[in-house]
């Protein structure tokens, strides 16, 4: 057991930017695999969302000493690697084009069982036709669990903003994947 193990990231971050050389690696231990998840649900690639994360434990390494601690580092975490998916996305256009082809999604877990599969598929399928600023929220509070509040602080707009977007992507998911809830998206109903 390391002797960081029982150490509160705040206490980490303020130790990595006073000079532990092992801070940043406990930050980095506990934290890597939620953020590749938000990466790979962010840019649907997990290649993209592996230069993403890597490129975003860079910049934070980098910049723990503009770390104010008005979040928590998760979420200040979240917002960096969020921001580096976006930067990569703007660059490589091309992938938001690949995303909408499940063939080029590969996010399925082996311990999946088949049917359970084959609605991540279904969902991460209808995720890439949602608008980005959508997909994003969703990804954050649906998939990741993240309170609205810190999704906003991640993605730098208001909570208001947050739960809108969550509402309409929601609504659109249930549209591409066949659940339309608009009832006047419905068959008429004939008249007696």
């Amino acid at each position: 057991m390391s002797d960081l193990e029982g150490v509160d990231d705040r206490a980490l971050m303020a130790r990595h930017v006073a000079g532990d050389p092992d801070a940043f690696g406990e930050i980095f231990r506990r934290h890597r695999d939620r953020l590749w998840a938000v990466a790979v649900r962010t840019t649907g690639d997990r290649e993209l969302a592996s230069d993403c994360v890597q490129d975003g434990f860079v910049n934070a390494f980098r910049r723990a000493g503009s770390y104010r601690g008005d979040a928590a580092v998760s979420t200040w975490l979240h917002r960096i690697v969020v921001n580096a998916c976006l930067d990569r996305l703007r660059r490589e256009r091309d992938v938001l084009r690949r995303a909408g082809d499940v063939a080029d999604i590969d996010i399925v877990d082996d311990h999946d069982r088949h049917d359970q599969a084959e609605t991540e598929l279904d969902v991460r399928a209808a995720l890439a036709h949602l608008p980005e600023h959508q997909r994003l929220a969703l990804v954050l509070v649906d998939m990741h669990g993240m309170p609205v509040a810190d999704a906003a602080d991640v993605l730098g707009v208001a909570v208001g903003t947050i739960k809108s977007r969550c509402a309409r992507g929601r609504e659109a998911l249930a549209a591409v994947l066949g659940g339309r809830t608009d009832p006047a998206a419905r068959e008429p109903q004939e008249r007696p």
